[in-house]
């Protein structure tokens, strides 16, 4: 029997870096793998820890296969390493820090894929945005509207591979609902 792909998603600042580093070692003893992505920024962004490389590295390891998911999103590229594969063939759990956009390509390929979807409440997410002073307020006005017409579209679908975790209090409490969602209980609330 296979290993499980789970697929985190969530608004930018909803805190899925701060979650999967907070829950690192906890998700290490059962197990699960959190995949480093690769990802075209540059080493000295603030961020993941994922594996920085220019436009054409990227482009070359697409090309080679080298990537099990890639996506294009927001003026970057990501790849998610095709080890997965291997890693869940052995029976191991993985989980990846994936894109909303890229949700139903994943499912073709993954088709019992788990989903968490990372909430935050639309007050608290603005605050975070605003602190994190990456964009004008305007364009985090727009990313807001479009987080909620994303969130009201995957809850409409009563996709029972979806598991909502918010994290709009303490991380603390996020990690354990992380952890209760990965350990297959059905409402990680």
């Amino acid at each position: 029997m296979g290993g499980r792909l789970i697929y985190l998603i969530g608004p930018s600042g909803s805190g899925k870096d701060s979650l999967l580093d907070a829950a690192r070692t906890p998700l290490a003893e059962r197990g699960c793998r959190i995949v480093r992505r690769v990802i075209t920024r540059s080493t000295e962004a603030v961020g993941e820890a994922a594996r920085s490389v220019s436009l054409d590295e990227f482009a070359a390891l697409e090309a080679q296969g080298a990537f099990a998911l890639s996506w294009h999103a927001n003026g970057l590229s990501y790849g998610i390493p095709r080890e997965i594969d291997d890693w869940l063939a052995a029976g191991q759990d993985v989980l990846v820090n994936g894109s909303r956009g890229h949700l139903p390509a994943t499912r073709v390929r993954y088709p019992h894929v788990v989903v968490l979807l990372l909430t935050v409440n639309q007050a608290v997410l603005r605050q975070r945005l605003l602190a994190r002073g990456r964009e004008p307020v305007a364009e985090i006005e727009a990313r807001l509207a479009r987080n909620a017409r994303f969130s009201e579209r995957v809850l409409e679908g009563n996709d029972s591979a979806l598991r909502l975790i918010d994290n709009s209090g303490p991380l603390e409490r996020t990690v354990e609902r992380l952890l209760a969602c990965v350990d297959g209980q059905s409402v990680c609330a």
